[in-house]
This record gives C-alpha cells, sequence and structure tokens, in this order.
C-alpha cells in the first residue's frame, strides 16, 4: 500500500466520522418534521446515491451475487428483511434521538459498542480477547454496573446501538451478506417504510424552498459520508480502519453537547469507565499497526 494511498484513506475515514457527526446535528435543523420523516427522507435519498458509490467503487457484484442466491436460498426471503429491519432500526435511532434530547444517550451506545463488538467476536465466535481487550471490557463493565446502581437503568437509546448492532452483525456474518453491498439492500428495503413514514405523519412540508433544501442536504451529507467511509475501507488496512473508526463516537457526544445536554454528575463515572477502555482498545490497534508496518518493512 503506498504512501499517497495511505494518507488519503485516512482523509476518507476522517471525514467521513465528521460528515457522520455533521448529519447527528443536521437532524436539528428539519424540524419541526419529526425523526421518523427524517430518516424517511434520509433512506429515499441515500440508497440511490450509496448505489452510485458503489458501482464507482467496482463493488456492485456485491449486490448481485446476494441477489443472485434469492433463488437457489428462498430462506434468505425472510433472513433479509430481518436483516434489514435490525439495521433501520439504528439508522431511524441514529436520525431521531437529537430532536427527542436523546442525543447523548445514543453517544454512548456507540461509545460501548467497540467494546460490545469485542465480547461478541470472542463468546459467539469464540475468537480470542488480547489482554488489553478483556480490560477494557472490564473496565467498562464497571461504568455500566455504577450507573445502574446509581440510577437503577441504563438509558433504552444506549443499549438499543451498543446490543443491537452485534446482532446485526452476527446475523449478517452468518448470511454472507457481509458487506457494503449486503448494507445497501438492507436500506433499500427500508424504502417503502421511509415513503411511508413522509407520507403519513405530519410535519413539515417540503414545498417550502428552505425546507426542500435542507432536505436535499440530508441526502447529500449522508450519501458523501458513507461513499468516504467505502472509500476509506478500500484503502485501509482493516486494523488502521477500525483505529479511525473511534473518532465517530468522540464526534457525537460533542455534538449531543452542542445540543444543549449534560453529562450529570453520576454520569461522569460511567464516562470515566469508557473512555479509558476506548484508549485502550485504540492503543492496542496503534500497536497492531505499528507491528504490521515493521513486518512489512523487514
Amino acid at each position: 500500500m503506498t504512501h499517497s494511498v495511505h494518507a488519503h484513506g485516512i482523509a476518507y475515514s476522517v471525514a467521513a466520522s465528521a460528515l457522520f457527526a455533521v448529519l447527528y446535528y443536521y437532524s436539528t435543523l428539519l424540524e419541526p418534521m419529526s425523526g421518523e420523516q427524517i430518516f424517511g427522507w434520509r433512506i429515499l435519498l441515500t440508497v440511490p446515491f450509496a448505489g452510485i458509490f458503489l458501482l464507482l467503487a467496482r463493488r456492485g457484484g456485491e449486490v448481485a451475487d446476494i441477489l443472485a442466491r434469492l433463488p437457489r436460498e428462498p430462506w434468505l426471503w425472510v433472513a433479509l428483511p430481518v436483516s434489514a429491519i435490525l439495521l433501520n432500526v439504528q439508522l431511524w435511532l441514529f436520525m431521531w434521538a437529537p430532536v427527542n434530547s436523546y442525543a447523548l444517550d445514543v453517544s454512548t451506545g456507540y461509545l460501548l459498542l467497540p467494546l460490545t463488538l469485542a465480547a461478541t467476536s470472542r463468546l459467539v465466535f469464540r475468537e480470542p480477547m488480547t489482554r488489553l481487550q478483556t480490560i477494557a471490557c472490564a473496565i467498562a463493565a464497571v461504568g455500566v454496573t455504577c450507573e445502574l446502581i446509581l440510577t437503577r437503568s441504563v438509558a433504552w437509546p444506549a443499549f438499543v446501538v451498543c446490543l443491537g448492532y452485534p446482532v446485526y452483525y452476527i446475523l449478517r456474518r452468518h448470511l454472507r451478506t457481509n458487506s457494503q453491498g449486503g448494507a445497501l439492500i438492507d436500506m433499500a428495503l427500508a424504502m417503502p417504510v421511509g415513503a411511508f413514514f413522509i407520507v403519513t405523519i405530519p410535519g413539515a412540508s417540503v414545498a417550502e424552498a428552505g425546507t426542500l433544501a435542507l432536505v436535499l442536504g440530508l441526502g447529500v451529507i449522508s450519501a458523501a459520508a458513507l461513499g468516504m467511509m467505502i472509500t476509506a475501507s478500500q484503502r485501509l488496512s482493516l486494523t488502521l480502519f477500525g483505529l479511525l473508526s473511534y473518532l465517530e463516537p468522540l464526534l457525537l457526544v460533542v455534538v449531543a453537547l452542542l445540543l444543549g445536554e449534560r453529562i450529570e454528575g453520576w454520569q461522569w463515572l460511567t464516562y470515566g469507565a469508557i473512555f479509558p477502555a476506548m484508549l485502550l482498545l485504540a492503543w492496542e490497534g496503534y500497536r497492531s499497526l505499528t507491528t504490521l508496518r515493521e513486518t512489512a518493512r523487514a
């Protein structure tokens, strides 16, 4: 991998994380639209652009391969809608949370997600966990336990994110649809639901020039973020791509704070555990990347 490709890949990954954070804030500009309507517009506008990005990235075959399996594997007619539901609940929550004062809770879920994914790999796929991964998961567990003891609850959006995505990834791995093409199919299956939300739920009319411009901007930002993420995944090693992915949840927390949400006194115990846990995982990713570079030079 050349230095130029490597540098461009990092730039695309950072830009994608920044755009997803912008998208998180952007939904608040579309009020009085509901989170469901905003989700509907995002899906309807993103799917066509995402399809174009996949074609330009020469990954259209990922979609074709899955569709070609339908006649031979009829159970996919049931499994794919289930996969679509699991993904689109997350996409809906991402747009719904900022306009309903749950942005910080969803951000917490994304902070916990790398840890729950590591635990899932160990428990479900029997993939070994390193010492740092084990320590990081234990530290985060202490933080969540403190919150459960002090408040007797943890906000449900955080659990939907950090537990829902692992279930989605497990299913996709089992279905052999764990590719960008598989994600595009999952989003495309939600287009009728998105259109239903737009038509049936009262809200702002896109007939107004300002609202129409904002809605189109929603599609452009969403598609651009997805396209940059796809490009970054092609230009970076899996280790570095995963390492850079820690930037997005941190930016989401910043957005939640900019929207006026606050970390309460007792919540600092939780974040005081999650942040060091993430730093440990990031440090481990950095060490793995350094080892790979030294091996490549040898």
